[in-house]
């Protein structure tokens, strides 16, 4: 009988490994997953290139597919043996804190973010919390479903959060691996959709995509263009660049909104004249529940709203975050076990 598996774990700064850890037993309150996938992203740096070595050994990796091998005796909920799930970055509330009390789940400071304070999915197993699972529908194959745990729920959910209804003018910055799904979203969501990026490269792939208009910034000033559109109801940035992601600000309407899933180092710098005379707002938006994560999928599923990825084994695990780490893959990059 098997009692190891492997997994790509960070010992150094940089560097994954491959490894043969023991097979864990699940205690009250979780399951073992054998995985079938599980994405990489761009936050998985925040543990690849962690530099503090008391931080490692550590499993990078928050876009995870599997099924359950086992469970504990007493569970939390109706999940089965062989039952297909997910877990995404938060990996499951605590149902104790005030904010859990408050039923803001995805704002439980208590629970584990995984592939951080907790081993992630760059795994052939893993060990979750029920509170945290995802039911994956059929429809969705592992490979798919995976990137949609975090960049799709991270785009959803905010252009959901915004207020934008359907007809409006809705801004998204950044044509990567959060925006392409956001282009994708907001155009069946029924807004009018304007793309901003840089290059003439991406233009065409935003246009079929979804976007109705496409801004290139080296040839354009997005403001000056989303003014002359008669200015945006909504801009959600997927950048990590606060400098520039708020000079877009003064693109908005009356009360529209700056929405933020790119999370970067530098501050946002918003002059206060047009936030107060505008009545326009910033707002952040972090991922969501279990349950809004099924929602996401089956969204994506009635609608057909897929990311674009590329595969690769567990085995090259080096070489797949690398390509992510580049900024070369397009636009997503998933590990198969």
């Amino acid at each position: 009988m098997k009692t190891t598996y492997k997994a790509a774990q960070v010992s150094q700064t940089g560097l994954l490994e491959l490894v043969e850890r023991p097979i864990p037993t699940p205690r009250t309150g979780e399951v073992l997953l054998a995985l079938e996938a599980c994405g990489i992203c761009g936050a998985d740096m925040m543990t690849v290139e962690n530099i503090n070595p008391d931080f490692f050994p550590r499993v990078p990796g928050h876009e995870v597919v599997g099924r359950i091998i086992a469970l504990p005796e007493h569970t939390l909920g109706s999940w089965d043996i062989g039952q297909r799930v997910g877990v995404g970055r938060l990996g499951g509330h605590c149902n104790q804190c005030p904010e859990c009390r408050q039923g803001l789940f995805n704002l439980c400071n208590l629970q584990p973010v995984m592939g951080s304070t907790h081993d992630g999915g760059y795994a052939e197993m893993m060990i979750a919390k029920e509170t945290g699972l995802v039911a994956i529908p059929d429809e969705l194959s592992s490979v798919e479903a995976a990137p949609l745990l975090c960049a799709g729920i991270a785009t959803f959910n905010a252009l959901k959060k915004s207020g934008a209804q359907a007809g409006d003018l809705v801004a998204i910055f950044g044509i990567g691996g959060l925006g392409h799904l956001a282009i994708q979203y907001a155009k069946k969501m029924g807004f009018k959709v304007v793309a901003i990026g840089r290059g003439q490269d991406i233009a065409e792939q935003s246009t079929k995509l979804g976007a109705h208009i496409y801004i290139n910034t080296d040839l354009e000033n997005a403001v000056e263009k989303l003014q002359h559109l008669g200015k945006a109801q909504v801009i959600l940035s997927t950048i990590t660049n606060g400098e520039i992601t708020s000079n877009l600000f003064a693109g908005l309407a009356p009360h529209g909104k700056l929405m933020i899933v790119g999370v970067g180092k530098e501050p946002l710098t918003i002059p206060a004249p047009p936030l107060v005379g505008g009545e326009r707002s910033v707002q952040g938006a972090i991922t969501g529940t279990p349950y809004e994560i099924e929602r996401t999928l089956d969204f994506s599923v009635l609608t057909n709203t897929r990311a674009m990825v590329e595969t690769y084994p567990l085995e090259q695990v080096q070489e797949a975050y690398l390509k992510m780490k580049s900024g070369q893959a397009q636009f997503r990059i998933v590990l198969t076990m």
